[in-house]
């Protein structure tokens, strides 16, 4: 059960910290498009570890200004959540995004190659016909 309302608050923060960002107007954070990736409450409520991403800006420059407004996320966390305690935040970069556009760039490229050596085999094979056949 009590994990049950872990994973609620979990998304529950998840959700409110999309809306907080938006009024975060520390130019590292509000200039990075950051976006919260997971948020995970410790069993005793008392502590919050935010993952979050970026498609710009620097990691530390980023994880710096959240730190710095985590006051403010904290009391607007307060705010909108009504629990009786709210937790002490941490942020921690998630390199998952990136990784997947890696991922995806390395595919692409596989896929091009892929097909390239698919048209030189046609060539090959219609040259072949013309001076054979």
């Amino acid at each position: 059960m009590a994990n049950y309302r872990q994973n609620k608050i979990n998304s529950a923060v998840e959700c409110e910290m999309a809306a907080i960002l938006r009024e975060i107007k520390d130019p590292r954070v509000a200039d990075a498009f950051v976006t919260i990736t997971a948020a995970r409450v410790s069993p005793d409520l008392k502590y919050c570890k935010l993952y979050y991403s970026s498609l710009s800006g620097d990691k530390k420059e980023i994880g710096a200004g959240l730190r710095s407004a985590s006051g403010f996320i904290r009391s607007r966390l307060a705010e909108r959540l009504n629990l009786r305690i709210t937790p002490e935040l941490t942020f921690e970069a998630d390199g998952s995004i990136e990784h997947g556009a890696h991922i995806a760039e390395v595919l692409k490229k596989i896929d091009a190659e892929r097909r390239s050596r698919e048209n030189e085999d046609e060539n090959e094979n219609e040259d072949g016909d013309e001076n054979g056949g």
